[in-house]
């Protein structure tokens, strides 16, 4: 019998998930020296997963990924599909059945929660939805904002926390030629929002914005940043945190702080707030949330492990809309363990373990396999070791037997009547929506519906 990865047996990998990570992974297998056969599953018609649905529409270069990826679709040995759900319209363990190896890039879904009274009233969100909404992902389409309140509130210092506040202060005009959901366009243009306060629980040193996105604040048109410089003290540990080499991207967001701190009123219609030291006890409001209870914080540890402890002294503050955006966690699938606590599949160099031993055949990569940590680019690398590890273990995953491979579950697929999306499928919904931008000057208008995306297809 030839030997698994040869011309005569090609080596089948299911990849399950096409954002980053996904494409990443593929590539990495299409570049080794075996002959490779790859499968992408994607639940939706429209691949890129948070490249598409998550980067935030007035930041385009970081989505010129998307032609990388692209690229590596073209290729005879990728086949992608998409409109198919696994654990409902395949399962794991069919995947497993078809494929020599699958490998699990299926990212963060979903938001972690604050755990606090009132955190379900209306007016309440998190900031997947919110980002989902106006990057029309079709989970998030029917959501409602309220952006009828003066105040909102945004729990959380990272770069998600700060794509949510830019475009509640951004105005319509620096928005409408950008690839935003036409929905949400519509919603912004009519906002009431004047303040925005954007909240963590620890010190301005160990804020996780990015300087880079930190100084688009001072250059909005109608939006003013808003530091208290009483706010701006540091701690010894803080002090010896931003003066060590490590600290050079943190030491520059301070210095914005200070900067920022130091500016004139400027008279525009709006003002964004970044404010430290405080954590929310409580959300209150009778029928959707009106007030935000916040603990004022000390910092605790040495340096580079300072922890954030209530003082006890606690401040309420009026508003009618806040987001969390404190992490992100993965979901279950099943036929597949999970780590509930971490909020990703446990695993080992990237192999897949239950209890600590090792499932052979099973991988993961990106999010769902270290957490919700890193841009775009980190989960190349991470995406490589984890294929790496996969082809260490060649002579493991040849069970002698052949795989059918993508053939064999479009053959499943069709007998259960899903309707599956490849990838020449979405280079029409892709153009599709590219004509549909056009006449507004943007670079493209989304389809925010599966429905939308398969009636291109059909018409």
């Amino acid at each position: 019998m030839a030997q698994l990865g040869s011309e005569q047996r090609p080596l089948a990998v299911a990849i399950v998930g096409s954002g980053p990570a996904g494409f990443y992974a593929a590539e990495a297998l299409l570049k080794s020296e075996l002959a490779v056969k790859v499968s992408l599953f994607e639940r939706l018609p429209a691949p890129y997963g948070l490249v598409r649905s998550g980067v935030a529409p007035d930041h385009p270069k970081l989505k010129q990924a998307i032609k990388v990826y692209a690229r590596i679709a073209e290729s005879d040995d990728f086949h992608f599909l998409g409109n198919v759900t696994i654990g409902r319209d395949v399962l794991v363990e069919e995947l497993q059945a078809t494929h020599h190896a699958v490998v699990f890039a299926c990212g963060a879904q979903t938001d972690r929660r604050l755990g606090i009274p009132g955190e379900d009233l209306p007016g309440s969100h998190t900031a997947t939805e919110f980002v989902g909404w106006y990057n029309g992902h079709p989970d998030y389409r029917a959501r409602r904002f309220d952006l009828s309140c003066e105040t909102a509130v945004i729990i959380g210092q990272g770069n998600v926390a700060a794509d949510v506040s830019r475009i509640l202060a951004k105005s319509v005009d620096e928005l409408r030629h950008t690839d935003i959901a036409q929905h949400a366009l519509e919603v912004l243009a009519a906002s009431k929002i004047r303040d925005i306060y954007v909240i963590g629980r620890r010190g301005p040193a160990q804020a996780k914005f990015t300087s880079k996105e930190l100084k688009e604040f001072g250059e909005l048109q109608d939006c003013a940043p808003v530091v208290d410089a009483e706010e701006l003290a540091l701690n010894p540990e803080s002090e010896a945190e931003l003066a060590d080499k490590r600290s050079a991207g943190n030491k520059k967001v301070y210095e914005l702080f200070v900067a920022y701190s130091k500016r004139a009123a400027s008279g525009k219609a709006r003002r964004c707030h970044f404010s430290f030291l405080k954590s929310p006890t409580a959300l209150l409001g009778r029928e959707r949330v009106a007030r935000i209870v916040l603990e004022k914080n000390r910092l605790a540890g040495a340096a580079f492990s300072q922890a954030a402890h209530g003082s006890g002294e606690s401040i309420e503050l009026e508003t009618g809309l806040v987001f969390r955006s404190i992490g992100y966690q993965g979901v279950p699938i099943a036929g597949v363990p999970f780590d509930a606590g971490r909020g990703v599949f446990p695993t080992v160099d990237g192999r897949i373990t239950d209890e600590g031993a090792v499932i052979p055949g099973l991988y993961a990569a990106g999010w769902i396999k270290r957490g919700p940590t890193g841009i775009i680019g980190t989960n190349r690398a991470d995406s490589r070791a984890t294929i790496a590890a996969l082809l260490q273990d060649l002579a493991a995953l040849d069970g002698g037997a052949d795989k059918g491979g993508t053939a064999a579950v479009c053959q499943l697929l069709q007998q259960r009547g899903v309707r599956y999306v490849g990838f020449p499928d979405w280079k029409r919904i892709d153009q599709s929506e590219i004509e549909r931008g056009r006449p507004k000057a943007k670079p493209r208008e989304k389809y925010t519906s599966t429905r939308e995306m398969l009636a291109v297809l059909d018409a």
